[in-house]
């Protein structure tokens, strides 16, 4: 019945189909089985996005050639810039997305791939000789081999539903759980532990109060995710969103029910989400607060349905409904689903190689949240990264790898790897070192070159990259050496309340004062608007941020070379730590059980200090 793959991908979640797609695009033969092929992408929790730093990755994901931005641009509801006061390395691309045209527009993707093959079964085991992957068994009895095997189960392994005392075995709400794969793992020598997460109730949007609520409109300007011409959403045809607050009475009947609750009662054994906590986790942790926001967002065009941001929960049922009349605007509400917490298995990612490959399992990787992860951008960005080095695998090349001064994605792999989680893992910018040079806006010139080289990345992508920094050093070079008269640029400074100029300045100075901004000195100065009439929103964007913020990027990559120097340095895969006395016994576990390829990501490990590295340094000859 089935051909031998090169790769098989398992589930159809963020990360199974984005490595499917990317294994597909790059001439592997792929399988992609899941348990339910109406819900390829699924949006289990929020209908959204982006956000601050998964917005950069979904940016990312779309420079190497990835799907992710292509289907939300396509799916969006509404778009903001999130931290627009703030610089350029802040700023993070977020969307409201239909659910449910998400989901349709991933499979129509997935269907398009002419390499990719879809079957709907329940894997319950893997095929394993001599420590290699050989394939994969089913539940439905079948027996398919492949080079090589992705494991994209999200929240499926062993996966168990609560509500308040209640129990049920599920993936999440109406799926069923997948099992046989931690026992058969757990048997080959993986260590496996226990995560939670959960999701608010969802609401029937027909039954409230909007007059009590703040608005909370998109964007005027909606910036599209994707490098490639996209369908974009009018900022006109933008759904709004609402919001509002909790208070003390509500927070008073939330803890009637704390004696029920699976997380308090000792029932769920995960740890959860530190940044997205439970509506009783917050008036738990934050008991001085009196109230806590909540948004009120809708889950597409054509359905009333609404997901209650902030409120997510596993209290009864009884105790959600008490605590939701009471909210403005939702005395006459009605429920569609109740919040519920999901506890699953995940895997502790120092187990896997950088290429996310497993340390025990040659040709097995794991991508998302069975590596401990949170988050659909997060998700993606494994799941693809996984599908390249899969085929990379499968071809004997060498493993495609992104450094931390590469990509947030680079960050995200780096940190799994080196220091590993206890708690779901959220991706924000503080945690990459290098983020000015990490931009939403500069992924492509960070990355579609590489993407090309793999043959996942478009030619046409690759063009319009060449053609971005083309034109982006030209018009640099031009408001460089431009200078503006008083006559032609007092005018402009006047209505912005900076100071005027008593003989010629260069363009570059005075576009560098922080309340001027390039679009603006295009409206007021013709013959600068004429020279960059040729050139789209995203050159005249990279010009203004290249000259205002040189100082910071220069300095910043500078830091970055030196790392690059050390992270140059490779470490031999045979490399007996243990014979290192001068090395402590911290150092030594930590070294022998993550293996890291090079200084660089020896430096990362936690509990790594620099002395460490230095005695390393001169054990490889530097």
């Amino acid at each position: 019945m089935f051909q031998k793959y090169d790769v098989i991908v398992v589930g159809a979640g963020h990360a199974g189909c984005e490595a499917a797609m990317a294994a597909g695009l790059m001439g592997a033969k792929t399988l992609l089985i899941t348990m339910n092929m109406q819900t390829f992408g699924q949006m289990s929790c929020n209908p959204a996005m982006g956000g601050i730093a998964k917005g950069q990755i979904v940016k990312e994901i779309d420079a190497l050639g990835g799907q992710s931005g292509i289907v939300t641009d396509e799916t969006m509801i509404q778009f903001r810039m999130l931290n627009k006061s703030k610089g350029p390395a802040m700023w993070s691309p977020r969307a409201q997305s239909d659910k449910l045209a998400f989901s349709i527009k991933w499979r129509a993707l997935l269907e398009s791939n002419p390499h990719l093959d879809l079957y709907q079964d329940m894997v319950k085991g893997l095929m394993v000789k001599d420590n290699r992957i050989c394939g994969v068994q089913t539940s439905l009895g079948q027996t398919i081999e492949s080079k090589t095997v992705v494991l994209t189960n999200g929240t499926f392994l062993n996966g168990i539903i609560h509500v308040g005392e209640q129990q049920m075995s599920g993936g999440r709400a109406g799926e069923k759980a997948a099992s046989g794969i931690t026992e058969q793992l757990i048997s080959l020598g993986f260590e496996s532990k226990r995560l939670k997460t959960g999701t608010p109730p969802r609401i029937d949007g027909r039954s409230l109060d909007y007059s009590a609520f703040d608005i909370q409109n998109g964007d005027e300007e909606i910036v599209p995710f994707s490098y490639l011409p996209t369908k974009i959403l009018q900022a006109s045809e933008q759904k709004c969103c609402w919001i509002t607050y909790t208070d003390k009475n509500i927070h008073a009947i939330l803890e009637e029910g704390f004696d029920q609750s699976p997380m308090y009662a000792g029932r769920i054994q995960g740890s959860g989400p530190r940044y997205c906590p439970s509506i009783e986790d917050k008036i738990k942790r934050f008991a001085e607060r009196d109230r806590h926001q909540l948004f009120i967002e809708p889950e597409g065009h054509n359905t009333i349905e609404i997901y209650l941001n902030g409120f997510s929960t596993s209290l009864p049922v009884h105790i959600q409904d008490k605590a939701l009349r009471q909210l403005p605007g939702f005395k006459n509400y009605k429920m569609f689903r109740p919040g519920y917490a999901i506890e699953y298995d995940y895997f502790p990612p120092v187990q896997l190689k950088y290429n996310l490959e497993t340390k025990a399992i040659h040709n097995l990787f794991f991508a998302g949240q069975i590596n401990g992860t949170t988050g659909y951008e997060e998700a993606a960005g494994q799941g693809l990264m996984a599908g390249i080095n899969a085929v990379q695998n499968v071809r004997q090349l060498e493993p495609f790898i992104l450094n931390r001064n590469e990509a947030y994605i680079g960050v995200l792999i780096d940190d799994l790897i080196t220091k590993g989680t206890e708690e779901p893992y959220r991706m924000f910018t503080s945690r990459a070192e290098f983020r000015t040079l990490l931009r939403q806006d500069n992924a492509d010139l960070r990355l579609t070159k590489k993407g090309h080289e793999l043959g996942l990345a478009s030619a046409e992508r690759h063009q319009k990259v060449l053609l971005k920094q083309e034109g982006t050093k030209k018009m640099c070079a031009y408001v460089e050496q431009l200078n503006l008269s008083p006559d032609e640029i007092n005018p402009f400074l006047e209505s912005k309340n900076s100071a005027v100029i008593n003989k010629k300045y260069k363009a570059i100075q005075i576009l560098s004062r922080p309340t001027i901004t390039l679009k603006e000195m295009l409206v007021a100065v013709p013959h600068m608007a004429k020279e960059f009439s040729v050139y789209d929103r995203d050159v005249i964007e990279q010009v203004e941020i290249q000259i205002k913020y040189a100082t910071y990027i220069e300095k910043e990559m500078a830091f970055a070379e030196r790392l690059q120097e050390i992270n140059d340095i490779k470490i031999p895969d045979n490399f007996d730590y243990a014979k290192i006395n001068s090395l402590g016994s911290e150092a030594k576990d930590k070294l022998q059980k993550i293996k890291p390829k090079t200084l660089g990501q020896a430096a990362n490990i936690s509990g790594i200090n620099p002395t460490d590295i230095q005695i390393l340094m001169v054990l490889m000859g530097r």
